[in-house]
């Protein structure tokens, strides 16, 4: 027999959790399907391990830190395998209240991996399960290129089973996963290289926020190389080898990551049954409702290849649930102005326009960039400090702030107030009438000329 339902949602990600929660709370009968641990990518190999390593390795930063501010060495060596055992253990608490919030709410969750039967009938083991809605939201894996000897490398899930440091590594990519995972390596003592395949890392982010980190990684020791395209991995005796064009290598690895992008989990869905037909890359296009070109069917998070971070998965399966069971018929995720921040070593905030984007759409006369460059507080007695840079990208006579970027100590803590602010259309006016909380790095905010 089949099971009805009035939702049923493919992915327990973060994105198919609390779209099924906010369904149940408004009297939807729902049932979810995902055939790993709830929570998907972001808390069992992304966003969560990764910053818990990223608090530890800040800790260390700030141990160094202390000791220009009179304080005798405070740290010892950092012991991976006590990290990986709590991290571990605290996934698995984040594990369990996912499970316990969805059966709280009336969420029916099934374990296993759902195929589509037809537009309106979904299988799992045999087992036939319908709704009236289906949405979507099976997210996205690491890429692994098709080169020879890929598979002696590791992606970013690889990474976080590491039950030791790596010596020797060589990470591949410029994006944020690989700017955070070689930050981190490198912070806990590392010997890293980062292999670019174009001319420098974040290509989508503010120049500023490029040079800036560009810098503060050399500084750190990380061996930036640029403009190599990878033709494989070898294995010599043990130790690794990552080939370029040209007969180049690096030599001498104990681990190779691969972070050169990710993928839409699509490919296993039996999307054809339910009449959806992928766009590039096996991504599910919607449009600003998350529909399909399927009525009845949705998509969110990364596999509709927008924007993929975890809050606007979370922001988009909410808006929609309430669109369809709340009585919001005109509830949407508006995808403009939406802040990220890369937890790279310093940290990276940005919110809107990058300066040649503005330029590119406002016309050159009508933007005008305010910046400023400064040593923290905190680094007032390094003899190396750490720096931070801002910058406001303003639109117009009324000079409205279409973008913010930040790097520098804080970065992620100070963008989420901005972003709100920046979202309700505020100039530099505003900030000027802003009253300024001293001593901060927050400040230089509300201070630029």
């Amino acid at each position: 027999m089949t099971e009805h339902y009035d939702l049923l949602i493919l992915g327990g990600g973060s994105g198919g959790i609390a779209t099924a929660n906010r369904a149940a709370r408004h009297g939807a009968r729902c049932v979810l399907i995902e055939k790993g641990p709830l929570g998907g990518a972001c808390v069992n190999v992304g966003c969560v391990p990764k910053k818990l390593f990223w608090n530890a390795a800040h800790m260390y930063q700030c141990a160094q830190t202390a000791r220009d501010y009179g304080f005798t060495p405070l740290l010892g060596d950092f012991d991976w395998a006590a990290h990986k055992h709590a991290r571990d253990a605290y996934i698995a608490r984040l594990n369990s209240r996912y499970g316990a919030g969805l059966a709280d709410n009336g969420v029916t969750v099934i374990a296993g991996h759902g195929r589509f039967v037809d537009p309106r009938t979904v299988e799992v083991a045999g087992s036939r399960y319908q709704a009236d809605h289906i949405v979507v939201a099976t997210g996205s894996r690491p890429v692994v290129p098709d080169v020879p000897g890929a598979a002696l490398g590791l992606t970013s899930d690889g990474f976080f089973a590491l039950g030791a440091r790596p010596r020797k590594v060589a990470v591949v990519g410029a994006g944020y996963i690989a700017v955070e995972l070689a930050s981190v390596l490198r912070q806990l003592g590392s010997e890293v290289s980062l292999v670019m395949r174009g001319a420098h890392l974040l290509a989508t982010f503010d120049p500023m926020l490029r040079e800036g980190l560009t810098d503060a990684m050399t500084t750190a020791g990380i061996d930036l190389l640029p403009q190599r395209r990878v033709t494989g991995i070898s294995d010599t005796d043990g130790a690794l080898n990552l080939l370029y064009e040209g007969g180049e290598a690096l030599g001498g690895l104990d681990t190779v990551l691969w972070a050169v992008g990710r993928a839409p989990n699509t490919d296993a869905l039996g999307l054809d049954k339910a009449g959806i037909t992928p766009g590039a890359g096996g991504i599910i296009e919607a449009d600003s409702f998350q529909n399909t070109a399927v009525p009845g069917i949705y998509a969110i998070g990364d596999l509709t290849g927008r924007a993929a971070l975890t809050p606007v998965a979370i922001a988009a399966g909410r808006r929609l649930a309430d669109r369809l069971f709340g009585g919001q018929p005109d509830r949407r995720l508006d995808y403009d102005l939406i802040p990220t921040v890369v937890f790279s070593h310093p940290p990276i905030g940005s919110v809107g326009l990058t300066e040649p984007e503005a330029r590119e759409r406002h016309g050159r006369d009508a933007v005008k960039v305010y910046r400023t460059r400064f040593a923290p507080m905190s680094q007032a007695f390094s003899k190396e400090p750490h720096r931070t840079a801002m910058k406001l990208v303003t639109v117009g006579r009324e000079e409205r702030v279409v973008g913010l970027h930040i790097i520098g100590e804080a970065a992620d803590e100070m963008l989420q107030g901005f972003a709100v602010a920046i979202k309700m259309g505020a100039t530099k006016k505003h900030l000027d009438d802003t009253l300024a909380i001293h001593p901060t790095s927050a400040e230089e905010l509300v201070t630029m000329r």
